[in-house]
């Protein structure tokens, strides 16, 4: 899975979350200079992002994920995939 991948889905969730997403890219900010998330939409994106991806974050990364782009947000979720993988993988 890639960045690429993860943006895709992001956008899709936020349509289902009712955010307007026709001018969203890698340099949108999830926070309110960009796509407008509030700290309540910040965790259900998390909370659809962790059930996607099998990813997990804290409450200090929820606070992070408000001030970066969707592009940054991304790649953070698509490195922190690939170490679950590979730690699933180390496991199994």
């Amino acid at each position: 899975m890639s960045a690429d991948d993860v943006m895709a889905f992001t956008v899709q969730a936020l349509q289902e979350m009712n955010y307007y997403t026709d001018d969203t890219g890698p340099d949108s900010l999830l926070g309110p200079a960009g796509v407008d998330l509030d700290s309540l939409a910040v965790s259900e994106l998390a909370m659809r992002i962790e059930d996607e991806y099998g990813v997990t974050f804290d409450d200090d990364d929820i606070e992070t994920l408000a001030i970066m782009t969707l592009g940054e947000f991304a790649a953070e979720v698509a490195k922190r995939a690939a170490l679950v993988s590979q730690a699933d993988g180390v496991r199994g």
